[in-house]
């Protein structure tokens, strides 16, 4: 059985802060503070801005349509390249600004734009600070000039907020066969981490590689990953899903964030592509059939902690998937049949001593 925890953990509260718009040096007005309603009780996951850079037309804003917009990956040829940059703010669980930055025009130029504003911490004011750089390279095209802003970027944000996570997104990696990938990845890597040597870099930033498509899950792991980084929460997250797996005999656990299909944490054990894209198919067939009958005009109403929502599938292999439903969240399990079938009661009491844990962690 798993007990709640002692005290929940702590979020930070107040304001929500953006950029807005980006103009030259001296008249930056970095974000207006939207200010919280006065309740103590409303605290929400509020996280950092995430900032979109990279080449143009090396895959930003598909990116940005897909994981937040459900786009159609197909239907992102159709897109415009960027001109100008565009500020998203995620609204569900979690709580973040995601910035798309143009390709074509070097933010780092200091005597243009404001750097301190772009990628500084937040100030006494302004609770949203930037909090990662996911920089975004086409594997299909000649990365030397998108290796060489990538240096850019990283030696001017860097000196500026040290704390700043680097996410490479080696993108469109659909085109490639297995060997290449890896072969692009490692040739990348390489080149990368040779130019923070020389520059003195090298041991000072937190720089991460990833090989994504949108054209399958690897977007959305590569996003889960970063988003993960940023939370504070995240010890606690995983030793309550570790407790549940153990006492449960389950194989595997993913909490979500339900509208990106972002994953906010998994259990301590590897993480298997096919046991992920499993537990991520799961959750699309349930938000597809709550669209279905939900009727347009009234938005699904919240649901309460306490109230049990969820669904089992069984597969053929064996294998039972699970479903638990926390209004913004969704718990996913993987366990096998016969495990379901014994402990089915006290997967059902685990299932509610995890939700009231989770409410605990985040005092909703």
């Amino acid at each position: 059985m798993i007990p709640a925890p002692s005290a929940p953990a702590h979020l930070l509260g107040g304001a929500h802060a953006d950029l807005d718009a980006l103009v030259p040096a001296g008249v930056v007005d970095v974000t207006a503070a939207t200010p919280v309603d006065a309740d103590a009780n409303d605290i929400r996951l509020q996280l950092p801005r995430v900032l979109l850079m990279g080449l143009r037309r090396s895959g930003k804003t598909s990116i940005q349509k897909v994981v937040f917009h459900k786009m159609a990956p197909n239907e992102t040829i159709f897109l415009e390249s960027t001109t100008k940059m565009g500020v998203e703010r995620v609204h569900s669980f979690i709580h973040f600004s995601i910035a798309d930055f143009p390709g074509q025009i070097d933010f780092t130029d200091d005597q243009t734009y404001d750097v301190e504003a772009i990628f500084g911490e937040a100030a006494a004011d302004v609770t949203s600070s930037c909090g990662a750089i996911i920089f975004v390279i086409d594997a299909q095209d000649d990365y030397y000039d998108a290796l060489r802003r990538l240096r850019e970027t990283v030696d001017v944000a860097s000196r500026i907020n040290p704390k700043l996570y680097f996410e490479v997104f080696i993108h469109k990696v659909d085109g490639l066969s297995e060997d290449a990938k890896i072969e692009t990845q490692r040739d990348i890597h390489q080149r990368v981490t040779d130019e923070l040597l020389d520059i003195g870099l090298l041991d000072r930033v937190h720089l991460t590689f990833y090989l994504t498509s949108i054209y399958d899950h690897s977007i959305y792991e590569a996003f889960s990953k970063v988003i993960q980084k940023l939370i504070n929460q995240m010890p606690t997250l995983e030793n309550l899903l570790n407790t549940l797996c153990s006492s449960s005999s389950i194989e595997k656990a993913f909490l979500f964030d339900s509208f990106t299909k972002i994953y906010l944490a998994t259990d301590s054990s590897p993480v298997d592509i096919q046991s992920y894209e499993l537990c991520s198919d799961m959750l699309d067939v349930m938000m597809d059939l709550e669209s279905i009958y939900t009727p347009p005009a009234l938005p699904p109403p919240p649901v309460p902690h306490d109230r049990k929502q969820g669904s089992v599938i069984r597969l053929n292999s064996g294998i039972v998937l699970a479903l638990v439903q926390m209004d913004k969240l969704s718990l996913v399990c993987l366990l096998r049949a016969e495990n379901y079938d014994d402990k089915a009661g006290l997967l059902d009491f685990n299932f509610q001593k995890f939700r009231d844990a989770i409410w605990s962690v985040f005092s909703l």
